[in-house]
């Protein structure tokens, strides 16, 4: 199980493109902190409709205390941390193995004790910092190109045909 956590997020169009990043790479939910994203997901009816269809939970923190699945689940935390390692470097949680991925708010970082708590600290190696759903699909995709991917997203043309938009009918 693959889980994304999300530091008290501000901006609901940026929550719709992680759950956008959740579908695609199969991801089984998103725990997220604080009441930013609550307040303006009101305003953003695409961004609501598509969190109602999502395993999308409020939590008051992503502490492994406080995470019913602390015991199977490895935390991965994502973020400009000096001593973390470098994406490309990294070796994600195996796919039996539960994963949290904790991402910092848009304008801030992760809280020192949750960086404390962590199995492991990843950054991506790139100039300045990265939106958050430019960063979640990084790392999501990072996870499919190193462990495979998950069932259903075997490659081939099926998954080319049932992922595409219905109007492309593009061959070679």
């Amino acid at each position: 199980m693959v889980y994304l956590g999300l530091i008290n997020p501000k901006d609901a169009g940026n929550v719709g493109s992680v759950l956008r990043a959740l579908g695609c790479y199969q991801a089984d939910a998103i725990f997220y902190t604080g009441s930013r994203y609550d307040r303006t997901v009101r305003h953003s009816t695409d961004t609501r409709n598509v969190a109602e269809k999502a395993q999308m939970f409020h939590v008051e923190s992503l502490l492994p205390v406080n995470n019913p699945l602390a015991e199977k689940t490895r935390i991965v935390c994502v973020e400009l941390v000096v001593g973390a390692t470098p994406l490309p470097e990294f070796e994600h949680p195996e796919h039996p193995e539960h994963a949290l991925y904790v991402f910092g708010p848009e304008d801030g970082s992760i809280p020192q004790e949750i960086i404390n708590a962590a199995d492991s600290v990843v950054y991506i190696p790139t100039v300045g910092c990265m939106n958050l759903a430019a960063t979640v699909n990084v790392v999501l995709y990072d996870r499919l190109a190193k462990l495979g991917p998950a069932k259903g997203l075997e490659p081939g043309e099926e998954l080319i045909k049932s992922s595409r938009d219905n109007r492309n009918r593009l061959r070679l």
